[in-house]
């Protein structure tokens, strides 16, 4: 069975409905086993930039610690459900110390391909893929080569900064548009052209179209209908190994909105576990 670890973070979204995305971890767990769930307990104070460049590091810093304590190693797979996408990297680093030869498929509407250099906002979830490629703050960034670039997927992004842009082409990182998607065995086949014999992959809940999402805090168009986002995962899963997965970005504006939500995102939680 999935182990399932909620992380409620905020603190790394620079949204001023930030504080909401605990409301989204916690309803996504809420729908899940109870006895396959563990929290993370999140502070709730901000946290101080501490001259690195990233919003509210002190924070973020001790949350992966946090994470990385409680995933811990082991072999069985493993979703971490945020929060906001800077939960992705812990979960990445577990996915990769079980099996270095690992790919990633990162599915969101924004690439979060920032350095706290180039980043206006210093939010860290808009560095989380940069941070997952070794570069940025001390205690965030995994160590470079822990998941090579050419073995990283983007798969349904819609709104690249230029220094994202100029990222993917520097670091030869494989794009796929949301249209792409329309056919699910291209994602697999992305996956499977990496060479990798694992894969990770990440959902961000913006890289779903809104009409079948509401619940996120920066909405993009024209981006991946549910019943394509699922039917790429599962042929991703079909053709190689899950090593692990993340979810993030659920930020319901009310309870009620939750609910209305809940129903697409499980659709996501199952393809993904």
């Amino acid at each position: 069975m999935t182990r399932f670890i909620v992380v409620p973070q905020w603190q790394g979204s620079p949204s001023s409905r930030a504080m909401q995305l605990i409301d989204g971890a916690e309803a996504i767990a809420g729908d899940l086993p109870r006895s396959a769930c563990t929290r993370v307990d999140v502070p709730l104070e901000a946290g101080e930039e501490i001259d690195t460049g990233v919003h509210r590091y002190s924070s973020l810093r001790r949350i992966r610690d946090l994470v990385s304590a409680t995933a811990g190693a082991g072999d069985e797979p493993a979703m971490i459900v945020g929060g906001d996408c800077g939960v992705a990297v812990a979960a990445v680093a577990r996915s990769a110390a079980a099996d270095p030869d690992l790919a990633l498929v990162w599915l969101d509407a924004h690439p979060d391909l920032h350095t706290p250099e180039t980043s206006e906002s210093g939010a860290f979830s808009g560095m989380a893929l940069r941070a997952v490629l070794g570069e940025g703050a001390d205690g965030l960034a995994l160590a470079p080569g822990t998941v090579r670039p050419d073995r990283v997927i983007i798969a349904g992004a819609r709104s690249f900064d230029p220094a994202e842009d100029e990222a993917v082409r520097s670091l030869g990182i494989t794009t796929l548009a949301a249209a792409d998607l329309a056919d699910p065995e291209r994602l697999a086949q992305a996956v499977a052209a990496t060479g990798a014999s694992s894969v990770h992959i990440h959902v961000a809940l913006d890289v779903l179209d809104p009409a079948d999402m509401t619940g996120v805090t920066s909405a993009e168009p024209f981006g991946v209908p549910v019943t394509q986002l699922v039917a790429a995962i599962a042929a991703v899963r079909q053709a190689t190994p899950v090593a692990g997965s993340s979810i993030a970005g659920f930020a319901p504006s009310s309870p009620a909105a939750a609910v209305e939500d809940m129903g697409t995102i499980l659709r996501v939680v199952g393809a993904l576990a």
